[in-house]
């Protein structure tokens, strides 16, 4: 089966659900519907990087203006796609909430100076074995890069975060694989910016770092899904990321999924 990148959002949708990576990216289904969190999400991303490329141009933002550009955002999208909410959950719950993130992040964040906001990348994928370029590349985007080289993500999530669940993101790595294929070191950390969606929402900011067999196996993980994407290997696998999957009307084991109510 050809194919010629992957990205750590592709990486990670195989290691959670084979199938649905490939009712997505082999067999481009449509998507009957949108989930509210993930157009939540991606407004959330919009504004914030357009604040960061704002100040990079010289231009200052107003806390009002960053929630014009949620707003907007979010409505488009709310155009685009049938959105999915929760129970309980609704478009304005969605912008009242987008704004106190927003609001937040400016006042308790403490946003550092920045070198590039949403700087796209495109580096060879090599085997782990003997270091030779495999013929697919890793693509991706660097949230935010700091002027210290610190690479930032941001994350919208419905819990706090610890340092566990950030030391094991499988995305920073691949991103502090690409930051070293690009510039010839690696970062010099990773920050993590939650945004939690509690009653009060809150934000927290953690850092952490990656070392050489950490790169390692990343290599390895990424070879392997490359192997068994290429043989054909797509089958189902069955968890709470069933409640929201937007193909679960073509999943051959969601009416019998314990999810499936």
């Amino acid at each position: 089966m050809a194919i010629d990148h992957l990205s750590s959002s592709q990486l990670r949708l195989y290691l959670q659900c084979p199938l649905k990576y490939r009712f997505q990216y082999i067999d481009l289904l449509p998507r009957v519907f949108r989930s509210s969190a993930l157009v939540f999400g991606s407004a959330l991303h919009s504004a914030i990087s357009w604040y960061h490329k704002s100040h990079l141009a010289g231009v200052k933002v107003s806390a009002e203006k960053l929630w014009q550009i949620f707003d907007s955002d979010f409505f488009s999208q709310t155009v685009e796609s049938d959105i999915r909410y929760r129970e309980g959950d609704d478009e304005m719950k969605h912008q009242v909430m987008g704004r106190e993130m927003l609001s937040l992040y400016l006042t308790e964040a403490k946003p550092q100076e920045a070198k590039g906001s949403e700087v796209h990348f495109t580096v060879p994928l090599v085997s782990p074995e003997d270091g030779k370029a495999l013929g697919v590349n890793l693509e991706g985007i660097f949230d935010l890069v700091e002027r210290d080289d610190t690479v930032v993500e941001f994350k919208t999530s419905a819990q706090m975060l610890n340092p566990f669940d950030v030391q094991s993101l499988l995305q920073l790595t691949a991103y502090g694989y690409a930051f070293m294929r690009l510039y010839g070191h690696p970062p010099r950390a990773f920050k993590v910016v939650n945004f939690v969606k509690n009653k009060k929402p809150k934000i927290e900011v953690l850092e952490t770092t990656r070392e050489k067999p950490d790169y390692d196996v990343f290599l390895s993980i990424a070879w392997q899904i490359l192997r068994s994407i290429q043989q054909g290997i797509f089958y189902p696998r069955t968890g709470f990321w069933c409640k929201e999957c937007e193909y679960r009307a073509v999943c051959p084991v969601w009416h019998e999924s314990e999810y499936a109510v």
